[in-house]
């Protein structure tokens, strides 16, 4: 599994600030301070070749004249002259590189990019939503740095990043998941089963919105910063139309063999247990699916319902199904954990961590029937709206007071000394899972356990003949070699450090690596 976040952006000292423009400064920032001695700078050039972002789960491919233009991830962001002279006055070393990168492949196997007009860091892959969580967090490190490097360039205004979901004037980006699932599990089986979880699961995960509607057209509080922007059940688009499934088919693995999950409905999670059980029991839901185990508990009308289950932060609003009952989303999000507590039991037990994940949520859905407001240290929209209230409490506050509408960003703010999350977390006000010392080493290293550890090590150990990457391959320039060296990585379990680390270790040179890993026994360890 990975996620991949896309950061809310403003300069405040430039009224007129283009959007990708300081997002091509935030990922030439933080090469800049890779540059300096904090890491290895290789894989400017994203590999598109295996990229099909317009295939369709269902069968079908849509043609690119049908697309809306933000559909076409497989081409690169291309900038005019004139803003990259913005991008690089003061950051880039032309002595070091004069390119403005729009692209960076890091040393712990993310990748930090442009996507149209913000900045967007997608994890490396992971086996488990502790590490999923780690290596989010790690992304935010990583932004922070750039943030840094910005605000001490003379000549630059300071660049403020938020870990959101909107700008509050009808714009939406997103937080988005990804998890790999047998390709011989129908698609059709995983949406159904999917969409009454996606539609209830916001209330363990959401992030809290001030405002009603995708434009803020009614006053009010609620659950999910996504919740209003989407339109349908199931479809391709990401940023239009936006369906509660997402039907992108585009792996980035043996595709004969896996399909990966692209969910776009997530907020985007400071809670580290919201994340956590978001993660984690989407996993599970997927594992019952494929075992044909998960409940279906079809919902009449799913667009509607997600968007009145986001409007009522009390959780008692009924959900209407299919065969006529009403539920809440409590009772929905409850179905689904009786039904992994049961598998669990039927296969006499599980790991720890998935037991854990288990034992949260069910517990979490209990202290959210009881109080909703005892749960601000483990999920982010009630942290968030037991700040709001204290605001209403003492000065009187209405809900569409302009003032609540900056405790609502500021909550994202992912300056340390200014966003209201970090200042919770710091006075022990919201539930830590992973230490700070471990998400600093997340971001230089890789998982271990996945083909990121040997996509980072490859970058980290041959940055200069690493000249392109992509999920599922490196591309080595090698002085020997006429033509470029196009390693594939297509299984995302192999390339693990197990198999791997040996390997770098005996190899002098990135020559030596690749002659073994091409013509040794080792090619069985690649990925």
């Amino acid at each position: 599994m990975g996620t991949e976040t896309e950061y809310g952006i403003i300069a405040p000292g430039i009224a007129d600030a283009n959007a990708t423009v300081l997002s091509t400064q935030v990922i030439n920032a933080y090469a800049a301070t890779l540059r300096e001695g904090l890491g290895n700078l290789a894989g400017t050039r994203w590999d598109y070749t295996d990229e099909a972002p317009l295939s369709d789960a269902r069968g079908w491919q849509i043609g690119r004249n049908s697309a809306d233009p933000s559909q076409l991830t497989d081409e690169p962001p291309v900038l005019s002259a004139e803003q990259i002279a913005l991008v690089d006055q003061g950051i880039n070393d032309p002595a070091e590189d004069p390119a403005v990168l729009m692209n960076l492949v890091l040393g712990n196997g993310a990748r930090l990019y442009v996507d149209h007009a913000h900045p967007e860091y997608s994890s490396p892959e992971v086996t488990s939503p502790l590490d999923a969580v780690r290596w989010d967090r790690a992304g935010d490190v990583v932004v922070q740095r750039a943030m840094r490097r910005i605000a001490a360039t003379p000549g630059f205004a300071p660049v403020h990043l938020y870990k959101n979901n909107t700008d509050g004037k009808s714009v939406s980006y997103g937080s988005h998941e990804n998890y790999l699932v047998p390709r011989s599990v129908p698609f059709g089986r995983i949406a159904t089963a999917l969409i009454p979880f996606f539609v209830t699961r916001q209330v363990i995960c959401g992030a809290g919105r001030i405002g009603i509607g995708a434009l803020n057209q009614q006053p009010g509080y609620q659950v999910s910063q996504r919740a209003d922007f989407f339109e349908n059940e199931v479809g391709l688009e990401t940023t239009v139309r936006r369906p509660i499934i997402n039907t992108r088919d585009e792996p980035h693995a043996v595709a004969e063999k896996y399909r990966r999950l692209h969910v776009i409905i997530g907020d985007a999670n400071l809670s580290e247990v919201s994340n956590y059980l978001k993660l984690g029991t989407t996993s599970l839901i997927l594992a019952l699916i494929e075992h044909e185990l998960a409940p279906v508990p079809e919902i009449a009308e799913p667009v509607r319902e997600l968007q009145a289950v986001s409007h009522d932060p009390s959780l008692r609003h009924l959900v209407r199904l299919a065969d006529g009952r009403k539920v809440t989303a409590l009772d929905i999000q409850e179905m689904y954990l009786q039904s992994a507590q049961r598998a669990i039991d039927g296969q006499g037990g599980a790991d720890s961590q998935t037991s854990d994940v288990l034992s949260r949520w069910e517990s979490l859905i209990a202290t959210l029937r009881r109080d909703p407001l005892e749960a601000a240290r483990q999920v982010d929209w009630i942290a968030k709206l037991k700040v709001l209230q204290a605001y209403r409490d003492r000065d009187g506050l209405e809900w569409h007071d302009p003032r609540l509408a900056l405790i609502d960003l500021q909550y994202s703010d992912l300056r340390p000394d200014k966003g209201i999350y970090y200042r919770l977390a710091a006075r022990g006000a919201m539930e830590r899972l992973i230490t700070d010392d471990d998400v600093v080493r997340a971001v230089s290293e890789p998982p271990r356990d996945t083909r990121a550890y040997f996509r980072g090590r490859c970058i980290s150990s041959f940055p200069k003949e690493v000249v392109g990457a992509s999920w599922d391959s490196i591309i080595f320039e090698l002085p020997s070699q006429r033509r470029l060296q196009r390693i594939q990585t297509r299984e995302p379990l192999r390339g693990t450090a197990a198999l791997t680390e040996g390997l770098f270790a005996g190899s002098r040179t990135a020559e030596e690596f690749v002659s073994r890993l091409q013509g040794g026994p080792e090619p069985s360890m690649a990925p």
